[in-house]
């Protein structure tokens, strides 16, 4: 039996910054699916039943941002953990968070959000 690994869902529209966390996350043993807009993560969160956590950019470009996403996703899958990151935003002027979600400023480094997503799912 092989070791399992968490299945983040990336959602950030800043390609740089994608490529990054998706590597260091994946260095770190995550199985990552990186995704550019909020449409496009929740089309994968309705086909794809194994995510473990969804990580998503509160600033999107499109008609969706990842605030919107986060209360989509929740409803889809209400037990789903979801971190959400803004460098213009803080927790607290983003009216309302889904409940049982945590907030990262930008910049962070990616090995934090490792740790974060480490507490946050099973393994």
């Amino acid at each position: 039996m092989g070791v399992y690994r968490t299945k983040v869902l990336l959602v950030e529209d800043e390609s740089l910054i994608a490529e990054l966390v998706t590597e260091v996350l994946e260095e770190h043993g995550f199985d990552v699916c990186a995704v550019a807009s909020a449409e496009a993560g929740l089309a994968r969160l309705e086909t794809d039943m194994g995510i473990d956590v969804l990580f998503t950019d509160i600033n999107l470009a499109g008609a969706m941002d990842g605030a919107e996403l986060a209360r989509r996703a929740r409803a889809l899958r209400p037990e789903l953990p979801i971190v959400y990151a803004s460098g213009r935003h803080n927790a607290a002027t983003i009216a309302p968070l889904v409940s049982r979600s945590l907030f990262l400023s930008k910049p962070y480094r990616p090995e934090d959000v490792c740790t974060l997503l480490d507490r946050l799912t099973p393994h």
